[in-house]
C-alpha cells in the first residue's frame, strides 16, 4: 500500500490545545507503508508461532526459553530498529518501533521482557553512550546475544527517582567507581547481562553507569512473586562495593536525570502501543467466547449489554491506535530534521523526543487505563470462567494491572502533563497564557456566536473545539486562583490533565475518521465515524465532570454560579444515539470475530 498524505512539517508538542489540526497533519494506521505492514506481519507471526506456544514455560520462569526468543527476535530485526546501522541496528522510524510493540503484545510476560531489553535497556547507550560503549554493547544487544536491564527504582524511591540512596565513589587509583546500594523491581534482572544503573557520586551527583553482571560486588536477589506478568523476571540487584570501570560511566556526571527522564518518554509511547495490542487480543478472545457461549437459548453475543461491552472495547482500541500513531508520526517528523552527522546529533534527537513529553504521558495514562477496562470486561463476558486460570481472560486481567505503575505511575504522569504544559506556557514556548486570556475575555463578555463548521464530521469537530475551550477556561480559572502555587494542588492538576487527555484522544479519533472519510468516502468510514461518536459522548462527560471538580475548588458564591453557567454553555451539545451506534459497531466486530474498521 502506498503512503497516504502524512505530516511533513514539525508541530510543537502540546499545541493541539491551541490550534485546530487538519487530517493531513496527522499520521494514522491507514498511512502505514508496505514496510510498516511487513514488519507488523513479521512480528505478528513471531508472536503467534514462537511466543504463544511457549507461554506455559515462560510463565513458570524457564528463562532459557525467553533468552532463545530474544535471540530469534534479534535475528528478525525486531530488537534493533532503534539502533544505528553502524552498530548492528536497522535505524528505522518510531512508527516501526510502535508497530513492533503493538504486535508483540500478544503475551504480556514476554512483551515486558522485550520492552525492557530493547527500550530502557538499550536506548540509554544509543543516545548517551561513547563511541567505545556503543561498539562494545550495541551489536550484541541488537542480536539478543546479551540482554539489557534498567535499574532506577529503589525501595524508598520509585516515582521519586532522584532521591535514590545508591552511592558511587571514585577509587583511590581513579580506575573504578565503587557502587553501593540496592535497586528494586528490576525487569529482566534474573537473566540480564548489562544493567543501566543510577547512583549518586559522593552522595550528591545523580549519575548513570553501565554495569555488567560479572563485575565484582554485583549480585542479584530472589525473584519477586508477582500478581501479573509472571513470565517476566523481576528481582532486586545488590551493589556491594561493586567495581565499575570509569569508562563505563554513561553520559555526564550529575546528569543522570537527563538520561532517566528522556528514556522514559520513549518507554511511555511503546507501553501505550503494547496496551493497544493487548487490548486487541482480549477483544478477540471476548468475541470468540461470546459467540459460542449460550444462555437462555441463544449465544450471549446476541445480548444487548454484552454487545455494548464489545462495542466499547472496539471503540477504545480504535482511539488508542489513533493516539499512538498520531504521536509517533509527530516524533518522526521532528526526528527527520535532526542532522545525524552533527556532533550533537544525540542531543538533537532527545530534544525532538522530549518535545512530545506531554503526548507520551497521555498515551501512557490513557493506554494503561484503556487496557484495564478491556480486560475487566473480558472477564465479565467470560463470567465464572473468566476467573479460572485455564481461560485467557484471567491472566490478561492480572497482567494488565502493572501498566498503571510502569514507566512512572499514572499519578506522576498526570502531574507531568499539566506541569509540562504550564512550564512551557511560563517560558513562552507554548502561547497558552494568551490563549487563556483571550478565551476568558470572550466567555465573560457573554454568549457569543459559535463558529459554524462544514464538511465531514462537522459536529464532531465542533465538540473537539468545545473541549479545548473548556480546558483553557478551567486552566485559566485555576491559574488565576493559585498562580505559581498551582503545582502544589495535585487534585486540580490531575483534573486538568484528565481534560487534556480526553481532548487529545477526541481530536485524534475525529481526525482519523475524517481522514478515512475524505480518502474513501463517508460510507467506507461508517465504522470509524460510529466509534468516534461513541467515544466523544463519553469523553465529553468526563471533561465536564473534571471541569466541575476544578471550578468548585477555585470559585464560590456568585463567581461559582457564573463559572458553572459558562461551563454549561461551553459543554452544550446534542447527544448522539450511542445505543444504535454501539449496535452497529458490535454487529461488525462480532461478525468478523475481531477488531475491524471495515
Amino acid at each position: 500500500m502506498a503512503t497516504a498524505t502524512v505530516p511533513k512539517s514539525k508541530i510543537s508538542g502540546g499545541s493541539f490545545l491551541l490550534e485546530a489540526r487538519t487530517p493531513h497533519e496527522v499520521f494514522t494506521p491507514e498511512d502505514f507503508t508496505e514496510q510498516h505492514q511487513l514488519i507488523g506481519q513479521t512480528t505478528e507471526e513471531f508472536a503467534t508461532n514462537e511466543i504463544l506456544p511457549n507461554v506455559e514455560k515462560i510463565e513458570h520462569k524457564d528463562f532459557s526459553v525467553t533468552r532463545d526468543l530474544l535471540k530469534k527476535a534479534g535475528e528478525l530485526g525486531l530488537s534493533s530498529v532503534e539502533i544505528p546501522e553502524a552498530y548492528g541496528g536497522l535505524e528505522m522510524d518510531k512508527v516501526t518501533a510502535a508497530v513492533i510493540a503493538d504486535h508483540i503484545a500478544k503475551y504480556a510476560g514476554f512483551a515486558t521482557t522485550w520492552g525492557g531489553h530493547t527500550g530502557i535497556g538499550t536506548l540509554p547507550i544509543v543516545y548517551f553512550g561513547t563511541e567505545e560503549q556503543k561498539k562494545k554493547y550495541l551489536p550484541r544487544l541488537a542480536a539478543g546475544e546479551i540482554v539489557g536491564a534498567y535499574a532506577l527504582s529503589e525501595a524508598s524511591s520509585g516515582s521519586d527517582a532522584l532521591n535514590c540512596r545508591a552511592r558511587a565513589e571514585l577509587s583511590s587509583d581513579q580506575k573504578h567507581y565503587i557502587l553501593n546500594g540496592e535497586k528494586m523491581w528490576i525487569t529482566n534482572a534474573g537473566f540480564a547481562d548489562l544493567f543501566t544503573v543510577f547512583a549518586k557520586i559522593d552522595g550528591e551527583k545523580f549519575t548513570t553507569f553501565l554495569v555488567e553482571k560479572t563485575f565484582p560486588g554485583f549480585s542479584i536477589g530472589a525473584e519477586e512473586h508477582k500478581m501479573g506478568i509472571r513470565g517476566s523476571s523481576t528481582c532486586p540487584i545488590i551493589l556491594n562495593d561493586c567495581k565499575v570501570p570509569v569508562e563505563n560511566l554513561l553520559g555526564e556526571i550529575g546528569k543522570g536525570h537527563v538520561i532517566a527522564f528522556n528514556i522514559l518518554n520513549v518507554g511511555r509511547f511503546k507501553l501505550g502501543a503494547m496496551c493497544v495490542g493487548g487490548g486487541r487480543v482480549s477483544l478477540e478472545n471476548a468475541i470468540g467466547y461470546a459467540k459460542q457461549r449460550k444462555a437462555f437459548g441463544k449465544v450471549i453475543a446476541d445480548f444487548g449489554l454484552v454487545r455494548e461491552k464489545i462495542a466499547n472495547m472496539a471503540t477504545l482500541i480504535y482511539v488508542g491506535e489513533s493516539l499512538v500513531y498520531r504521536t509517533v508520526g509527530l516524533m518522526d517528523v521532528a526526528l527527520g530534521e535532526v542532522d545525524k552527522s552533527a556532533a550533537d546529533a544525540a542531543k538533537q534527537t532527545l530534544k525532538a523526543i522530549e518535545e512530545y513529553a506531554v503526548e507520551c504521558s497521555i498515551i501512557k495514562v490513557w493506554g494503561s487505563e484503556m487496557i484495564d477496562y478491556v480486560v475487566d470486561e473480558t472477564v465479565q463476558i467470560y463470567g465464572g470462567y473468566g476467573f479460572v486460570e485455564e481461560y485467557p481472560a484471567e491472566r490478561a486481567y492480572r497482567d494488565a494491572r502493572i501498566n498503571r505503575i510502569f514507566e512512572g505511575t499514572n499519578e506522576i504522569n498526570r502531574l507531568i502533563i499539566t506541569g509540562f504544559l504550564l512550564k512551557r506556557a511560563m517560558t513562552g514556548q507554548l502561547p497558552l497564557m494568551p490563549a487563556i486570556k483571550k478565551l476568558m475575555d470572550e466567555v465573560l463578555s457573554g454568549p457569543s456566536q459559535s463558529e459554524e463548521l462544514e464538511g465531514p464530521l462537522a459536529e464532531e469537530r465542533k465538540l473537539v473545539a468545545q473541549a479545548k475551550k473548556l480546558g483553557l477556561f478551567v486552566a485559566g480559572s485555576a491559574t488565576q486562583k493559585y498562580m505559581q502555587a498551582i503545582q502544589d494542588q495535585q487534585e486540580v492538576m490531575g483534573a486538568i490533565a484528565d481534560m487534556v487527555i480526553e481532548t487529545y484522544a477526541m481530536e485524534s479519533a475525529v481526525l482519523r475518521a475524517q481522514k478515512i472519510a475524505e480518502q474513501k468516502g463517508e460510507a467506507a468510514a461508517s465504522l470509524p465515524i460510529a466509534m468516534t461518536r461513541v467515544y466523544l459522548s463519553q469523553a465529553m462527560e468526563k471533561i465536564e465532570a473534571a471541569a466541575k471538580k476544578v471550578i468548585a475548588a477555585v470559585a464560590e458564591g456568585d463567581m461559582l454560579r457564573t463559572q458553572l453557567a459558562i461551563l454549561r454553555r461551553l459543554a452544550k451539545h446534542e447527544p448522539f444515539n450511542t445505543i444504535e451506534l454501539r449496535q452497529q459497531i458490535a454487529g461488525k466486530v462480532i461478525e468478523r470475530g475481531k477488531y475491524t474498521l471495515a
